[in-house]
């Protein structure tokens, strides 16, 4: 029965001791170069998108 109770009380005491870590993280900047390619196919989106909704802008 001491054991027991021992246990339970070793128990709630590590319980009540929980670490807590924090951690900072810097934002990261991507610097993206464009291709003449990925250009062409943003400008042809942006159009198809104009002429589907003409009242976005």
């Amino acid at each position: 029965m001491k054991r027991l109770a021992l246990g339970a009380i070793a128990l709630v005491s590590l319980g009540a001791c929980t670490p807590t870590v924090r951690v900072e993280v810097a934002p990261i900047t991507i610097y993206a170069k464009l291709d003449a390619n990925v250009r062409l196919q943003l400008d042809e989106d942006v159009k198809a998108l104009i002429q589907k909704n003409p009242n976005l802008f």
